[in-house]
């Protein structure tokens, strides 16, 4: 059974997502140490020693060789715990390589959080028995100030695979084709102004990142080929139908 988390080690401590949570942590006044691509085996054997929680904040495209490195020198009661995009294929590799409590999480924010935007956590169990050590990280980013709420891998990266892998692709083939219309810069409007605006970091600096995490959602295309069935309900001309699901986002209770 998981004990009180005291301890962390965080692999890509360095990196924007690792420093951020380096700093929260050692804000609760809790031991953090950190792991690089620098670091060496007997680095990882000695910072897991006594280590609580094995925190990894690697891209998905590491995961494999990450676990493959740290999972010799861990044991039970030590959670190992993810921050990443996906889910689905994480999840089941830490729960491959290694037989304690394993717990999936994804941070819905970088490492910049906008003003007015609520932090939230999506926490998941590696397996029914890992409960407890969910609720042990769970109650650990409810101290610094985030929001958690229970997930699992499917459900995760079912929902992700429309907030981050089809809001990336479908924002990539509507501007790759309105770029095909000559003299279009001319014709701005100002609702479009604000899509290009919004779409704009995620183009321009997240490219390689949103690209990533698409292609290791393993929903998208299922979800793709849901979108592409709206669509052909908006060319059939049932845009009032469409409307009245979109606005769906407004009638709730909380409004984004």
């Amino acid at each position: 059974m998981a004990k009180a988390i005291d301890h962390i080690t965080i692999v890509g401590a360095d990196g924007q997502m690792g420093s951020r949570f380096s700093a929260d942590f050692a804000g609760l006044g809790l031991t953090v140490t950190g792991l690089g691509r620098k670091s060496s085996d007997e680095d990882v054997r000695s910072a897991l020693v006594g280590c609580d929680m094995l925190l990894l904040s690697v891209p998905v495209t590491a995961m494999d060789a990450v676990l493959d490195r740290v999972s010799p020198h861990l044991e039970a009661p030590t959670i190992l715990c993810d921050v990443g995009s996906v889910k689905v294929r994480p999840v089941k590799a830490m729960v491959k390589r290694y037989q304690g409590p394993v717990v999936g999480t994804h941070p819905l924010f970088g490492a910049v959080i906008p003003e007015g935007f609520e932090p939230r956590v999506a926490v998941m169990p590696g397996r029914d028995r890992d409960k407890g050590a969910a609720s042990l990280v769970a109650d650990l980013f409810t101290r610094c100030g985030y929001t958690c709420f229970d997930s699992t891998p499917e459900g995760h990266d079912r929902a992700m695979a429309y907030i981050q892998g089809l809001n990336y692709t479908s924002t990539v083939a509507f501007l790759a084709a309105a770029r095909d219309v000559d003299g279009i810069r001319d014709f701005v409007t100002p609702s479009f102004k604000r899509r290009l605006d919004a779409a704009a970091k995620m183009l321009t600096q997240d490219t390689e990142l949103f690209e990533i995490i698409s292609e290791a959602n393993p929903f998208l295309q299922e979800v793709s080929r849901k979108f592409m069935s709206y669509l052909s309900l908006a060319a059939g001309g049932d845009l009032d139908l469409l409307a009245d699901r979109a606005q769906w986002w407004w009638r709730n209770e909380e409004s984004y």
